[in-house]
């Protein structure tokens, strides 16, 4: 730690150290930053005590734990937090969180440790602040912690990676891998394998949409030992060749990813060529024996952090918004997008697990933006109550609704017929239909007929010139069952100017969707 007056408390506060020394036993063989996340929190507790010191008569960790004192513990939190008690929100309202969490763990630890060694005053205190942390917590701290961050992220717009961006980034570490390993190569360097080790790493990082920390902890013999054998001939009669390709093509290697379970990575020829030039020069190169990582420093036993390296290289390669391309937000672009090719249960499974989600959050929280989907979809439903049509819409999923919002519904007068029917076809042109729609296959429901105001409405019937017109440009609507969209009724329009020079496109679109209904109605 750095020493100032927060490293001064840790050094000085049993309870503290007695954390740091939990935390050490249990995270130490899980990776090389394990010495930060330990840091991290001793300081986090560090900094509360000096603000217990300041506003409360509270000094050591240990006073915390005595019941009388749980309201201290409550002031000293929210102070160290930036609790604002007008509002009921916080300004760092995450560090309330962690300060729980931190509390609860050392009162376990020092509950067991005064039980070991005979302390039972301590013990039972220890017990009953646990005791008192677990019932009144959520009302003092937890709510008001949580809605702010909840509410903090409302009305943010959710920033996913570009396309073209994606694309210049992979393009600039692709060139930048071809000179760092030919400058390896003719002169093995700390520098130069600096910058091959930092460039193949982002660049397994974007390609396989890992997270940074789980490929910068890649061990070097969990490369060595990567399955190289060949495609197994009973599983290969089940792949295509293209498939069979992707086998060869590529290499997989198995790593530990968050909360101990198994990962893959997999790595193009490239980066194999790559990996296999740093693994054999890496004791030239001044990276120590005892280093256990395959992206190990020279000259130290950590690796190198791929979230700095690939901000390196967004910030290096001229994309137009750089901030979208990190890890995280290339694991979500994934997840998110994949929406779009319609995978199946099984598929949408496999990729859950191939990017380490638990499928269950894979579901909640990896969708399309959620302000789209209720502007595309929502809005359907609400435009269909405000026009009082909902009823015709039985039966059809949100997919299938078309409502266009431009479209204006006349109101109702007494009198007046609604009934679609005095736009329907002539007997003789559903005979016509009936000859024309043998292969027809079933489809959508029919979605209710859309009518002008009044005034602008016109009742006489389809001439033999315009029923043609529409029938050579939307017939194969009409066989399909699918109503046309604005689109389609207008490039119809423009097609036979002289024909239909007397309708509009709701005209148009009517009269496909008459022509369904009457069609369906003769099949049944």
């Amino acid at each position: 730690m750095n020493y100032d007056e927060v490293s001064n408390v840790v050094q000085n506060d049993k309870c503290i150290l007695q954390l740091g020394q939990y935390m050490f036993n249990k995270l130490k063989n899980k990776g090389n930053n394990y010495d930060d996340y330990i840091r991290q929190k001793m300081r986090e507790v560090g900094r509360m005590v000096l603000v217990a010191q300041d506003v409360t008569p509270l000094k050591k960790v240990k006073e915390f734990f005595i019941p009388k004192n749980f309201l201290h513990v409550i002031s000293a939190v929210k102070k160290a937090a930036g609790y604002d008690p007008e509002t009921n929100t916080y300004q760092t309202p995450s560090l309330a969180l962690k300060l729980g969490h931190s509390l609860k763990k050392i009162s376990s630890i020092v509950e067991s440790d005064a039980m070991m060694f005979g302390d039972d005053i301590t013990a039972e205190y220890a017990k009953r602040y646990r005791a008192i942390h677990d019932s009144r917590w959520e009302e003092y701290i937890s709510s008001g912690a949580l809605n702010t961050l909840k509410e903090a992220k409302w009305n943010m717009p959710q920033v996913l990676p570009f396309t073209n961006d994606v694309k210049l980034l992979n393009f600039y570490m692709e060139n930048q891998q071809h000179v760092s390993e030919r400058m390896l190569r003719i002169s093995p360097t700390p520098e130069n394998y600096a910058a091959l080790a930092k460039v193949t790493l982002a660049l397994a990082i974007t390609f396989n949409r890992r997270r940074a920390g789980e490929v910068s902890r890649m061990l070097l013999t969990a490369f060595r030992s990567r399955n190289k054998s060949v495609l197994h001939d009973d599983v290969a009669i089940c792949l295509t060749p293209f498939e069979r390709k992707m086998c060869e093509c590529f290499a997989r290697v198995e790593i530990r990813g968050k909360r101990g379970r198994m990962v893959p990575v997999l790595l193009k020829p490239s980066m194999v060529a790559a990996m296999e030039l740093l693994a054999e020069l890496r004791e030239s190169c001044s990276v120590p024996s005892d280093n256990l990582f395959m992206f190990g420093r020279p000259e130290a036993l950590s690796a190198y952090r791929g979230g700095e390296c690939l901000q390196k290289y967004t910030k290096l390669c001229g994309a137009k918004h750089p901030e979208a391309l990190t890890s995280t937000k290339l694991r979500k672009h994934i997840a998110t997008m994949s929406q779009v090719l319609n995978l199946e249960e099984n598929e949408s499974d496999q990729l859950a697990d191939f990017l380490g989600h638990d499928i269950r959050i894979h579901r909640q929280y990896y969708r399309l933006p959620q302000g789209t989907l209720q502007l595309a979809r929502m809005s359907k439903v609400l435009l269909a109550m405000e026009r009082g049509t909902v009823s015709q819409y039985k039966g059809m999923t949100l997919d299938d609704i078309e409502i266009d919002p431009e479209e204006k519904i006349p109101q109702s007068n007494e009198g007046e017929s609604s009934d679609p029917s005095e736009d329907e076809c002539t007997s003789s042109e559903m005979e016509h239909i009936m000859d024309t729609s043998t292969s027809s296959a079933p489809a959508r429901a029919a979605t209710p007929p859309i009518q002008e105001p009044a005034e602008k409405r016109s009742r006489r019937k389809w001439q033999s010139g315009e029923v043609r017109s529409v029938e050579k440009h939307l017939m194969k609507f009409i066989r399909t069952f699918t109503v046309p969209a604005k689109r389609d009724c207008m490039l119809c329009l423009q097609n036979e100017p002289e024909t239909l020079k007397e309708r509009t496109w709701t005209d148009v679109k009517n009269y496909v969707r008459n022509r369904i209904t009457a069609l369906k109605r003769q099949n049944t």
